[in-house]
């Protein structure tokens, strides 16, 4: 029997700033505020396609300090399609962005940074995409933002 890890199944955000968190996620991203068990802290579950994919942790009320950004974890990355749609959303939206092909030009990927200062990653098939020109390759390590 092999043994895998699977795909990601969900990340948690411990926020002071829920209702600008769950704004974000829904405004900007697209995802949806759902279902969530009756848990005896604050937070809120966002969906994508049916499943909650990012969990949201109310620590406002709390003692326990917001950390000034996304510590150790450097990105959070989503596969994702609508690659011009997407850009077009964050632009109406005002925010910034960063657009690239991966070298070699089979993913497109589109970053953006959530309230909490998380990096989240959009990965896009090219192959799949109907979009009207890819953005410009790039070899740079996104890691150095």
């Amino acid at each position: 029997m092999g043994v895998s890890v699977g795909v990601l199944d969900h990340f948690n955000i411990r926020t002071r700033n829920l209702a600008d968190t769950v704004r974000f996620y829904e405004d900007i991203l697209g995802l949806e505020k759902g279902a969530r068990p009756n848990f005896a802290f604050p937070g809120a579950w966002m969906y994508s396609e049916g499943k909650a994919v990012v969990h949201l942790v109310d620590i406002s009320k709390t003692d326990e300090p917001q950390k000034p950004d996304s510590g150790v974890v450097h990105h959070v990355a989503f596969a994702s399609y609508g690659f011009d749609g997407m850009k077009r959303r964050l632009e109406q939206k005002g925010m910034a962005y960063d657009s690239r092909q991966v070298p070699g030009g089979d993913l497109w990927q589109i970053f953006v940074n959530d309230p909490n200062g998380v990096m989240i990653e959009l990965n896009y098939e090219a192959a799949k995409e109907q979009a009207a020109a890819g953005p410009a390759e790039r070899r740079d390590d996104v890691g150095a933002r």
